[in-house]
């Protein structure tokens, strides 16, 4: 069992039992476990070798949703944090502490409803109970039960970091890849097409896996090579050479 799914079985177990049977039309630890991971993954920024994510979020609660939590509500938060980490851990993501999450009451929303704000901050992480003061309510993903409202996050130029651009370098082209998996062959249905007659039509495979790049061959007839030899995996960094068929690609990483 992954690491990951063993913390979401312990937050719902929080929910079970008399709580589950009290409260089933409030919010679940488990949707807050899983919005939290959603919004982590949504306020992502790309800088030049690293994928930072938001280390503070802010969880906003109706009045009857936070008292439901009343007694195990430190237990919660470190379930929701743990969650938070691992979750980070595994997609390769960096946080500038670890994430901290703190819940606050606001009368404005139904049971059932809830708001995240996330925020990039240095330092000593925030204490339980303590709104940070940084954060602005257009930053704030409110979550109803039945039609979650759209946000404006905060752009990367504000978090001081660019927008990354990844690419494949060949035969006097620039190919971006926009993809977290680009599909690169002779077919005209491959998003980097390679007109080599030595290139399978489906390759090879261009897989981000957090901040990582892969090339991976698709047990195409003469596969990848890397300075002669073949190779089923390789990890790309800004100006490594490969070679599919008899045409040299080369990948680049740059901020736009």
């Amino acid at each position: 069992m992954s690491v990951l799914k063993s913390i979401e079985q312990k937050i719902e177990s929080l929910f079970e039992g008399v709580f589950g049977r009290a409260f089933r039309t409030n919010v679940q630890p488990v949707e807050l476990a899983r919005k939290l991971t959603k919004e982590m993954d949504d306020h992502r920024n790309v800088s030049v070798s690293r994928v930072y994510v938001p280390n503070e979020y802010s969880v906003y609660l109706s009045t009857a949703d936070r008292e439901q939590f009343a007694s195990y509500e430190d237990a919660l938060k470190g379930e929701l944090q743990d969650y938070l980490a691992e979750h980070a851990r595994r997609e390769g993501y960096v946080t500038l502490s670890r994430p901290q999450v703190v819940l606050h009451t606001d009368d404005d929303l139904d049971v059932g409803e809830f708001g995240i704000a996330t925020r990039m901050a240095q330092g000593e992480a925030v204490e339980a109970g303590e709104p940070s003061g940084d954060i602005e309510p257009g930053a704030t993903m409110i979550y109803k039960p039945r039609a979650p409202q759209p946000t404006e996050a905060a752009s990367a130029e504000e978090l001081g970091v660019g927008r990354e651009v990844a690419k494949l370098v060949f035969d006097g082209r620039e190919v971006e890849l926009v993809k977290r998996r680009s599909l690169v062959g002779r077919s005209r249905e491959c998003d980097v097409q390679v007109s080599d007659p030595n290139v399978s039509r489906r390759h090879a495979e261009i897989r981000q896996e957090g901040a990582t790049y892969w090339a991976i061959d698709l047990d195409s007839t003469n596969g990848i090579e890397v300075a002669g030899r073949r190779q089923k995996r390789v990890k790309l960094e800004h100006g490594s050479r490969f070679t599919v068929g008899s045409t040299e690609i080369t990948f680049e990483r740059e901020l736009a």
